[in-house]
């Protein structure tokens, strides 16, 4: 290790001579003021406003988190290392699907290694930090505010570090010098749990004074209190689970993986206590009130009109009946749940007031992204694929699976246009019946073939309103599309991102901007519901701001939140059988979480902390039969693709490895498991 090149990440600019450069996008990036150029680091903790251009200059080191899916950017292997999605797009820019296909190593990272960058941050920070009592101007309330975003900062980086790479090296205030001997950098990972604690810790302490919410629409993305707390509530959900809570993942995984003072990495004993602290985390956040008293968040609903469809008749859940309400003491009546979930991510609903975002940014690439799923023959990419997995999860209009429904049918055709399937959206003829009845999610988030892309931004009837088939003679399968790989090998592409008026050619063409939603608060709710329901039989008290509050399987909370996700899609909840059975009520969550948040990268982290990983990668990934013509399209198979076959699952892969250089360099740093 060279002095200037370690783990600790040496701000590669002279911090001496730093620069921080007005920002044009109105995300948490975004910076009113400047400093000079050649404004010496001393300078910079005089003055207030210096001191918050160069906190806020902290943020520009991490990506723009709506970047999971291709280019320099990425920085977690996301949904194309999972079992939801697919491309055969090259894997120098689609780098989770190069991660799945066992083209990254310790020595070859690719834009995967953030390593380094991450510790810049947090090397920033600790400046910060141990120098802004410098800072004479500053008021009480200043010094709080960026004391608060500065600690985000930092556990946000050490937050990203561990989802990727497991437990790291914590650093606490200090400032790491530059110049000294090896034997000072030299030191060991942390536990797994301390990391956790020490993250959760962090934020906890920033939300103490970050704001409640963010006003100013150039600010939106920009931490919030929520914020910190939706993070605190995903770690301790993770913590509890399986893979890192002692359970048979944790011991076939983690067993032997100690460190040189013989201490575990990962716990092996089983703490149940971690789902109550789990559910308290989310409660928290369920709990929080705006400046006037009401409840910050709430599930972004669209209400019904004359175009949404009747709810399905004679079902089991008299409350699903009900009217829809905010406070999750209704049911789905009056609402539409076409628009209610498609309009959260198509640029339709503006993303400043939109309630359900406990923390979400404008993402400069999620614009970008759609023209990958959009069909070659207009001007698309046409290969971001979805798994016939995902396909198959989504239930009927009624809540039936496909496995049981009378609704569900394999056979035939649609004969003539539906135009009511959901407000907005047309069922064309020809659309093979599988995909006939299907919950309002699967129209928002699925491009089958047959399926209408309406475009409706251009002007001229040849680029809009136009059905798009997947068969491989067809202008947008496999043999008809300009370029080979530029076809969805599942035969299904996503569109949860695209907006009707969408269009990437003709005259009048323009793509919506999109927001990136980091934590919604569907995922607050499933993981207060999942918390609850591991709890089995044991009962724990625990601290909420304050209040000692018992936490226990409580049946009535469970249906509380898990129905309010499943209300806003249009369907029914849970019956008192299901919520009987712990096991039941689990596998619904794991679907209902692969569903509602396909693409928006959960999947990849959730099957490892349910100690699913091994099953759900060892599956295949099955479509339609892309290599076919109509006439043997409709028939589940493995695409014809090597990379099918290629693909790698390995225990080893829980993780990804921390850089080869940064192991070599420090003799008491481990790499992962199996690197």
């Amino acid at each position: 290790m060279t002095k200037n090149n370690n783990f600790i990440g040496q701000i590669q600019k002279s911090i001496a001579v730093f620069c921080i450069i007005l920002i044009a996008s109105c995300d948490f990036l975004s910076i009113e003021n400047y400093t000079d150029n050649e404004l010496a680091i001393d300078s910079i903790f005089t003055r207030q406003r210096y001191l918050e251009a160069f906190m806020w200059g902290v943020a520009d080191w991490f990506p723009d988190e709506g970047e999971r899916f291709r280019g320099g950017g990425i920085y977690t292997p996301g949904p194309m290392a999972s079992d939801e999605a697919f491309c055969l797009f090259a894997t120098d820019q689609f780098q989770g699907m190069a991660y799945v296909l066992g083209e990254r190593s310790a020595q070859n990272l690719g834009s995967l290694d953030k390593w380094k960058q991450m510790y810049q941050v947090i090397r920033q920070c600790n400046t910060i930090l141990a120098r802004m009592n410098e800072c004479v101007d500053c008021t009480i309330e200043a010094n709080n505010r960026i004391r608060a975003y500065t600690r985000f900062f930092r556990a946000y980086a050490y937050y990203n570090l561990l989802m990727n790479h497991g437990p790291v090296i914590l650093l606490g205030d200090e400032v790491v010098s530059n110049n000294e001997d090896m034997a000072y950098y030299d030191r060991p990972r942390n536990l797994y749990d301390e990391c956790v604690n020490y993250i959760c810790d962090e934020f906890e302490n920033a939300a103490l004074h970050l704001p409640t919410r963010i006003y100013a629409i150039d600010e939106f993305g920009r931490p919030t209190r929520g914020a910190a707390l939706g993070l605190v509530a995903r770690l301790r959900l993770q913590h509890a689970s399986d893979l890192y809570n002692g359970g048979r993942s944790a011991r076939i995984y983690f067993g032997s993986w100690v460190r040189a003072d013989g201490q575990h990495y990962i716990q092996q004993n089983y703490d149940p206590r971690r789902w109550a602290v789990a559910a308290a985390a989310a409660k928290r956040v369920i709990d929080l009130r705006d400046d006037g008293g009401l409840r910050m968040y709430a599930l972004h609903t669209v209400i019904a009109d004359n175009e949404t469809p009747e709810l399905p008749a004679d079902l089991d859940d008299t409350k699903y009946y009900e009217d829809w309400d905010d406070n999750g003491n209704g049911g789905a009546a009056a609402i539409d749940p076409y628009l209610s979930y498609l309009n959260m991510f198509n640029g339709e609903t503006v993303m400043t007031v939109n309630r359900e975002f406990v923390w979400a940014r404008a993402s400069s690439v999620m614009a970008t992204y759609t023209r990958h799923s959009f069909p070659a023959s207009y001007s698309g990419y046409n290969g971001m694929a979805v798994t016939q997995k995902v396909v198959d999860a989504y239930e009927m209009i009624d809540g039936t699976p496909i496995t049981t429904s009378d609704l569900y049918s394999e056979s035939g055709f649609t004969t003539s246009w539906n135009n009511s399937v959901f407000s907005g959206y047309r069922l064309p003829a020809g659309v093979s019946n599988m995909y006939v009845n299907r919950e309002a999610r699967f129209y928002a988030s699925i491009g089958f073939s047959g399926a209408l892309w309406t475009m409706h931004s251009v002007t001229e009837n040849s680029n809009r309103d136009q059905i798009v088939q997947y068969y491989s003679d067809s202008p947008n399968g496999r043999d008809g599309a300009p370029n080979p790989n530029d076809h969805p090998a599942t035969g299904y592409v996503i569109r949860k991102f695209i907006h009707p008026i969408d269009a990437w050619q003709g005259t009048g063409n323009r793509v919506l901007g999109k927001p990136y939603p980091i934590i919604r608060y569907a995922e607050i709710l499933l993981a207060y519901a999942e918390a609850l329901n591991q709890l089995g039989d044991n009962s724990f008290d625990i601290d909420v701001n304050g209040d000692l509050i018992n936490f226990r399987r409580n049946t009535e909370e469970i249906r509380w939140a898990y129905n309010q996700v499943r209300y806003r899609a249009g369907l029914p909840g849970l019956t008192n059988a299901e919520l009987a059975n712990a096991e039941t009520v689990m596998n619904k969550i794991k679907r209902e979480r692969m569903v509602e948040f396909l693409y928006e990268n959960h999947r990849y982290f959730d099957v490892r902390r349910w100690g699913d990983y091994e099953e759900s990668e060892g599956t295949p990934i099955m479509g339609m039969n892309t290599s076919a013509t109509r006439d043997a399209y409709y028939q589940r198979v493995v695409p014809a693709s090597a990379r099918i076959a290629r693909r790698v699952f390995d225990r080893k892969m829980i993780f990804v490895p921390i850089p080869h250089d940064e192991v070599r360099r420090l003799p008491q740093l481990d790499q992962n498991p199996g690197w």
